[in-house]
């Protein structure tokens, strides 16, 4: 259940990250030139997968009651961590659901 729980908020996290990629300007911010318009369809669709992947997980561990709940707080969470790391550490703030997830592998191992 607690891996889920760490999935569903590294999911939701990514998400919010990759629908805020997928605008040109931060993309710019990130990156330093502007995205091509492929690029830009293929991260909003890659965020709204992951929000959608975010909220199976909170489903799956909270239940039909409190799943739905869990997740808009999961995914307001989320996004106030990109917004307070979006200005000062722009590459971090982008691959940081990279680094955490070989992490959250861990964690659902130890789980058994």
């Amino acid at each position: 259940m607690m891996t889920s729980f760490f999935a569903g908020l590294l999911l939701a996290y990514a998400g919010m990250a990759a629908l805020c990629l997928g605008m040109e300007r931060h993309f710019k911010q990130v990156w330093q030139h502007l995205p091509s318009p492929g690029q830009r369809q293929a991260l909003r669709l890659a965020g709204w997968a992951l929000l959608a992947g975010s909220f199976a997980a909170c489903v799956l561990a909270w239940g039909w009651a409190m799943g739905p709940v869990g997740w808009l707080g999961q995914v307001s969470l989320g996004g106030f961590l990109l917004l307070m790391l979006l200005p000062y550490w722009p590459r971090l703030a982008v691959l940081l659901p990279v680094f955490a997830a070989p992490w959250l592998g861990l964690v659902g191992v130890i789980q058994g």
